[in-house]
């Protein structure tokens, strides 16, 4: 399907991984697989998961407040807890949990209420389903989940493999039907192929029932975006991308992880993606109670603030110069006649930009307005000189990243030749 409008233009994401997990500060799901603790021990948190003080409005206002467009909530993840009323039942907070309430519904009307995109995780796997045999084996301290037989993956009983797509279309079409996200974000893939999933046929289900929702590349050849995850790509996927990290190392609430990146590290990941077309989905994990920690939340408002100093450079651009042009990040505006370079250490004396054939009409300072005196070295025949930016005074200097705006006189004109012999 064509890609909506508003996903190349969020920018910003928050990613929301919340479940049963959160009460030890266990890895989600994948605490029972490694080892970190058993199976019996990692279903023993559903006692212990009270969403007592879960407010969604809280998380809207506080997701709107630091610039992002859309959030993504883990309705269900590997473990198959879901965090909604399904009446497609193995797991679920309203059964099995204290929480006993429907925890999806009020992140959707929290979200919309703000104006903000709605995203839903769901995980093709389900490692607790007693139809689903995983590739996952288990290690020699864990206990099978419902003692369920580890086949390999297309080698399973083919009528519980009819029963365990129909429980997942069953929770797909309730996710579509009574929340119409704006987009599904897939994830659990890889344990079987495109065929084996029947993702054709998925994908025919969510588009029946909400033609507008985009899915995520996880949805392999029916994905309508990438989303490469950790990792900042040195190249930008080709179509619209997205890229999910975590503030410190861990997408689920792990207490002892103190690795938090700092507020300069994210807004370099941020700047890094949008100038490569890209959005930033930045995950946090909330406590078993449904409050974010306090670190997360300084973070997450530490970039809003440089977003809201620099909006202009965000919204309403498309990505900047490729790389060699600019030794850093850059945005372009949608008009194709400002430039938004992004500084991350303070310059000294100048800032180039290689290969313009433009003439600059005015540089100045984001944020301060400071205008910078520029002037233009070199150049041959076709081959343009360099254009130099006067470097700013330490006081328009941000302290997180510095912008410069430039203005062309038409649309970005660049030369990316070998230059004359």
């Amino acid at each position: 399907m064509p890609m909506q409008p508003w996903f190349p233009d969020a920018k910003l994401g928050v990613f929301i991984h919340y479940g049963i997990y959160a009460v030890a500060g266990a890895a989600e799901s994948w605490s029972f697989y490694t080892g970190e603790m058993t199976h019996e021990q990692y279903m023993k948190q559903l006692d212990g998961f009270t969403a007592s003080r879960y407010d969604p409005d809280a998380w809207a206002e506080l997701f709107a407040r630091v610039g992002a467009k859309y959030a993504v909530l883990t309705s269900r993840h590997h473990d198959g807890v879901a965090l909604w009323d399904t009446d497609h039942r193995n797991l679920d907070v309203l059964r099995n949990t204290p929480a006993s309430r429907d925890l999806v519904a009020g992140f959707v009307d929290a979200l919309r209420a703000r104006g903000l995109k709605v995203g839903l995780y769901y995980s093709h796997s389900d490692w607790n389903h007693p139809d689903y045999a995983s590739e996952r084996h288990p290690g020699p301290h864990i206990v099978p989940p419902n003692g369920y037989s580890h086949a390999e993956p297309g080698k399973e009983d083919p009528q519980a493999w009819a029963r365990y797509l129909a429980y997942r279309d069953g929770q797909v079409r309730e996710l579509v039907e009574r929340f119409h996200p704006d987009v599904l974000w897939f994830d659990g893939e890889w344990e079987r192929t495109e065929e084996q999933w029947r993702m054709r046929d998925l994908a025919d289900l969510i588009h029946k029932g909400s033609p507008d929702t985009i899915l995520n590349g996880r949805m392999l050849s029916y994905g309508d975006y990438a989303t490469p995850e950790q990792g900042a790509p040195l190249q930008a996927p080709e179509g619209p991308w997205e890229l999910c990290l975590t503030i410190n190392d861990s997408w689920s609430f792990r207490p002892q992880d103190r690795d938090f990146k700092s507020v300069r590290q994210l807004v370099r990941y941020f700047t890094e993606t949008i100038g490569m077309g890209g959005n930033l989905l930045l995950g946090a994990g909330p406590r078993e109670d449904g409050t974010i920690p306090e670190e997360q939340i300084e973070r997450l408002e530490g970039l809003g603030a440089w977003i809201a100093r620099h909006s202009d450079a965000v919204y309403g651009t498309v990505a900047g110069l490729p790389p060699g042009h600019h030794y850093g990040p850059s945005t372009l505006s949608a008009d194709r006649r400002t430039l938004y370079l992004v500084c991350f250490d303070a310059p000294r004396e100048s800032v180039s930009v290689r290969g313009l054939r433009n003439s600059v009409r005015r540089a100045t300072v984001l944020g301060t307005g400071t205008e910078l005196g520029h002037h233009v070295t070199g150049g041959l025949d076709a081959v343009p000189g360099v254009t130099w930016i006067d470097a700013p005074e330490a006081a328009d200097l941000d302290d997180e990243a510095t912008v410069l705006a430039i203005e062309l006189d038409g649309e970005l004109d660049l030369y990316r030749g070998a230059g004359r012999n």
